[in-house]
């Protein structure tokens, strides 16, 4: 028997291999699972990523709960209708489809499968144009890049675009040292803002040391009760309501908040009629790829130039995606959080 062939097929097999994450039900953390699953192959629009380092997100979270339950209209009922997860990569590309001339085998790469999720794994596969895939900028490691689509993206989208945050003005962030915050306090500096910063005490000075003007300890202080007022409200973490905020508001100020709910949908249509205050959201991933890579390339430079830097937390291996869940669940996250392959 040669067992020298043997071997090297059965090396062979294993390569064509991979591990990824699956949620095939709703519920905690004990729900995510790691299957050995066959590699995937490009279409004539794909490339595959070596993946290097995944965002493990609130959103991601709150896909794996199935929340709000509104949201399972879209993404399945009663189980996910997609059970690979994760969304935010950043790696290396080792397959290009024929088609593709924009990216080459080698190219570092980051980006976002958007709603094809599957960014859990040790391969990607990412359409060129249906997903957003960018050059990684040599200031930013994968672990960074791989959150990049996520805080920063959307801080930057509720902040300029949407709440049109400019030089002068003030901005409140509450849930500052989360991923969404630390990006948005960064952002709002870079726009010429005066920050107040809502976290815990044990978080202020390196929440000042990235740019917060001033900081509300939440364990002290009811932010909602302050006399000061703002142009805008960013309650990053959806943890505070509208009606709450609308006397910190100036006039013509709004509340911002990437956490979807009903009550806040409700209100946002209340507010466009008949109020000059307002309540907005708005789902950045639905944005034109075109628009978020504009988006993207501002972003870009600010880390070139040393004004934004991407705030990490933990990074756990593949193995610990439980675990890596639950620390999200306690709320103690700093920044961001990635797992590696």
């Amino acid at each position: 028997m040669d067992f020298a062939f043997i071997s090297k097929y059965v090396c062979h097999f294993k390569m064509k291999k991979m591990k990824a994450v699956f949620c095939r039900q709703y519920g905690g953390p004990e729900v995510l699972e790691i299957k050995d699953i066959p590699r995937v192959t490009p279409d004539e629009n794909e490339v595959i990523i070596r993946n290097h380092a995944a965002s493990i997100t609130t959103a991601d979270t709150f896909l794996r709960k199935g929340e709000p339950k509104f949201g399972r209209l879209f993404l399945g009922w009663s189980k996910p209708k997609q059970p690979m997860v994760g969304t935010g990569f950043a790696g290396v590309i080792e397959e290009v489809g024929s088609k593709v001339s924009a990216f080459k085998a080698g190219d570092k790469v980051y980006g976002e499968t958007v709603f094809g999720f599957g960014a859990n794994a040790e391969y990607v596969r990412a359409h060129v144009e249906k997903s957003i895939i960018r050059k990684l900028p040599e200031q930013m490691s994968f672990e960074q890049a791989a959150c990049m689509c996520d805080g920063v993206l959307t801080s930057y989208n509720f902040l300029k675009d949407l709440g049109k945050l400019s030089k002068g003005q003030h901005v409140l962030i509450n849930g500052a040292s989360g991923a969404l915050g630390t990006a948005g306090i960064q952002i709002a500096k870079c726009l010429g803002a005066h920050v107040t910063a809502v976290c815990s005490g044990k978080n202020e000075a390196w929440i000042r040391e990235i740019g917060a003007d001033h900081v509300i300890d939440y364990h002290q202080e009811d932010f909602t009760m302050s006399n000061d007022s703002y142009d805008l409200v960013y309650d990053s973490i959806g943890k505070s309501t509208y009606s709450k905020t609308k006397r910190l508001l100036k006039k013509g100020g709004a509340y911002l908040s990437p956490v979807l709910s009903l009550p806040l949908l409700i209100t946002m249509i209340g507010t466009s009629i008949a109020s000059s205050k307002k309540a907005r959201f708005e789902a950045t991933g639905l944005k034109n790829i075109s628009v978020l890579h504009q988006f993207l390339e501002h972003l870009e430079l600010w880390v070139i130039e040393g004004k934004l830097q991407v705030v990490m937390d933990k990074t756990y291996p593949i193995e610990d995606i439980v675990e890596a869940h639950r620390y999200v669940d306690s709320g103690r996250k700093k920044g961001n959080l990635t797992i590696q392959f």
